[in-house]
C-alpha cells in the first residue's frame, strides 16, 4: 500500500484537495502500475506560522 504524503500551507479548498488526490493517485497508477484502491494520499495543512523558507516564517514574509 503506497502512501503519498503532502504537506502544504493551509488554504486550499476541499475541491482542490480532491483534485490533487485524484491526480496523485492517477500518476502513481500510471507510473508504477499499482491499483488505485491501494493508494493512500495524506494531506497535512500547515499554518503559515509553522512553515519557514530561507529561515523566515511564511507568515512574516508573505
Amino acid at each position: 500500500m503506497p502512501i503519498i504524503r503532502v504537506e502544504m500551507i493551509e488554504g486550499r479548498s476541499t475541491e482542490q484537495k480532491q483534485a490533487l488526490s485524484q491526480a496523485l493517485t492517477d500518476a502513481f497508477v500510471q507510473t508504477c502500475r499499482g491499483k488505485a484502491e491501494s493508494v493512500y494520499v495524506v494531506i497535512e495543512d500547515v499554518k503559515k506560522e509553522n512553515w519557514a523558507i530561507a529561515g523566515k516564517l511564511v507568515s512574516e514574509s508573505h
